[in-house]
């Protein structure tokens, strides 16, 4: 078994490198949406803006641990805000619980994320982020229940609820 899996892995590298290379993953950039406050902010006004858990998240692309945030659990009426902008990106009515220990929702409001190609395990994966912000959320999967078959697996730093 570690013999085949250290073939394998030998093989993958640099077959995801070179793929990585041809498809060129867009990097996301702050706003698609229009706003009147610029969100090119500087490292140091995301820190100062930010928790240190919440920046590691949005500006960092990292994950928080599986089954850690309360907003996993969340079942009231209301809107998922974007952490770092307070950008609307999804509603209450497309969120399910997906087992996997991460808020997760079958759509995003139209134009509220934007995605990209991301080859962090080897595997390509598509992330998404806030459109306007570019703070990392999470990824999508196609995995999700109907209409969409989509499963956004959200980081719950990365959001915000506010209840109707």
């Amino acid at each position: 078994m570690n013999q085949f899996f250290s073939r394998r892995t030998f093989i993958l590298i640099p077959i995801m490198s070179i793929l990585k290379f041809i498809l060129k993953p867009k990097k996301v950039l702050a706003s698609s949406l229009t706003s009147e406050e610029d969100w090119s902010l500087s490292k140091e006004e995301w820190k100062k803006k930010l928790s240190p858990e919440s920046y590691y998240i949005l500006r960092e692309e990292g994950t928080e641990r599986a089954f850690s945030s309360p907003l996993n659990n969340e079942k009231r009426k209301g809107v998922f805000y974007c952490a770092g902008c307070n950008q609307a990106l999804f509603t209450s009515d497309t969120k399910f619980d997906s087992g996997t220990g991460w808020p997760s929702f079958w759509d995003s409001i139209q134009g509220s994320v934007e995605t990209k190609v991301d080859f962090k395990l080897i595997v390509p994966r598509t992330e998404y982020h806030c459109s306007r912000c570019g703070g990392h959320q999470g990824h999508v999967f196609n995995d999700g229940p109907l209409p969409t078959g989509k499963r956004y697996c959200n980081n719950g730093l990365a959001l915000n609820f506010k209840a109707e």
